[in-house]
C-alpha cells in the first residue's frame, strides 16, 4: 500500500513537472521573439561599430537557433513523459529520461559556449552617428525606416541630443519620428515653435542599456536555468519511478492449487488391518482416533474422582 501511495504521488509530480515545461518553454519561445525583434533593429543601427559586437555578445544566447529547436523538441518530450507517466509505460519513460538528459547536455554546452561578456563603453555611443548620414537617401530606405521605427518606439531623438540630426546631416530640423504627437511636419513645426514636442533624449543611452540587458533578457535567463532545475527533478523522479514500478517489485510466491470441487480434501491413505476389514479412509482413522483419546481421558478422570473418595 505504501509503495502505490509513493507511485501515485511521483506521477502526480512528473504531471506537473510536464505541464511546467509547456508554460516555461512557450514563455522563452515568445520572450525570443521579442527580443529578436528589437535586437534586429539595434543590429541595423550598429553595424560596423563596436556596439554590433557588444549586442551579438549579450543576446546570442538567448536568442540562439539552438535554444529555440531545444524549446520546441522539449515541448513534444513533454508530452511524451506526460503519456509514459499515464500509462507507466517503460518504453516511453526510458525515451522520455534519455530526451531530458540529452536536452541538459545541450543547453549546458550552449550556454556554456556561447556566454561572453561584452566589452562596451558608453563613448561608443559616439560611433552611432556614423549611420546618420545615410537617412533619407534612396539606397538606404531600410535604414531610414529602422531609424524611425527606433526613435517611435524608445521615445528618443539623434544620438546624444536632437542637434545630432543638424550635425551630422543636411536636414534643417530633425524627422517626424523625434516628435512626441507625430503628424507631418510635426517636427519643423517643432523646431521653429516649441522644441518641447520633440524627444529631449538620445537614442545612444537607450541603445547602450539595450545592450547592457534588458529585463526581458533577464527573465529569458531565469527561465533557461528553471527549465534546467526542473529537468534535473524530473530526470530524478523519472528513474524513481521506473525503480518503484519494475526494479523494486518481488515475484509472488506460488501457491498449490485448489483441488476439484466433489472431491475429499484429506490425504487418502489405504491401511491393512485384520483379516476381513475393508481399508479405512484417512477420515476415519481421525475419527476414530479423536473417540480413542475421549475415552482414555474420561477413564482417567473416573479413576482420579475414585483416588480422591478413597484417600
Amino acid at each position: 500500500m505504501a509503495r502505490e501511495d509513493a507511485v501515485r504521488c511521483l506521477r502526480c509530480l512528473l504531471y506537473a513537472l510536464n505541464l511546467l515545461f509547456w508554460l516555461m518553454s512557450i514563455c522563452v519561445l515568445g520572450v525570443a521573439a521579442w527580443l529578436r525583434d528589437y535586437l534586429n533593429t539595434v543590429l541595423t543601427l550598429t553595424a560596423h561599430t563596436r556596439l554590433e559586437e557588444a549586442a551579438v555578445l549579450t543576446y546570442s544566447p538567448a536568442v540562439h537557433p539552438v535554444i529555440i529547436a531545444v524549446c520546441c523538441f522539449l515541448i513534444i518530450v513533454a508530452m511524451v513523459g506526460y503519456c509514459g507517466t499515464l500509462k507507466c509505460n517503460l518504453l516511453l519513460l526510458s525515451w522520455y529520461f534519455g530526451s531530458l538528459l540529452v536536452i541538459f547536455c545541450v543547453e549546458l554546452a550552449s550556454g556554456v559556449w556561447t556566454y561572453d561578456e561584452p566589452l562596451v563603453h558608453r563613448s561608443d555611443m559616439i560611433s552611432l552617428k556614423s549611420r546618420m548620414p545615410n537617412y533619407g537617401l534612396q539606397r538606404y530606405q531600410w535604414l531610414t525606416h529602422t531609424w524611425n521605427t527606433f526613435q517611435t518606439e524608445f521615445k528618443c531623438c539623434g544620438v546624444i541630443y536632437f542637434t545630432d540630426w543638424l550635425e551630422m546631416t543636411e536636414m534643417e530640423w530633425p524627422p517626424d519620428s523625434c516628435c512626441s504627437n507625430q503628424y507631418p511636419g510635426c517636427a519643423r513645426h517643432a523646431h521653429y515653435r516649441d522644441l518641447s514636442d520633440l524627444h529631449q533624449e538620445g537614442c545612444g543611452p537607450k541603445i547602450y542599456s539595450f545592450i547592457r540587458g534588458t529585463k526581458q533578457l533577464q527573465v529569458l535567463r531565469f527561465l533557461g536555468v528553471s527549465i534546467g532545475v526542473a529537468q534535473i527533478l524530473a530526470m530524478t523522479l523519472t528513474l524513481t519511478l521506473l525503480w518503484a514500478l519494475y526494479y523494486d517489485r518481488k515475484p509472488p510466491e506460488p501457491t498449490p492449487p485448489d483441488p476439484p470441487p466433489g472431491t475429499d480434501p484429506g490425504p487418502l491413505t489405504i491401511t491393512h488391518g485384520p483379516q476381513g476389514e475393508a481399508p479405512k479412509s484417512g477420515n476415519t482413522r481421525l475419527a476414530e482416533a479423536w473417540s480413542n483419546a475421549a475415552t482414555t481421558s474420561n477413564g482417567h478422570g473416573h479413576t482420579q474422582f475414585e483416588m480422591e473418595r478413597l484417600s
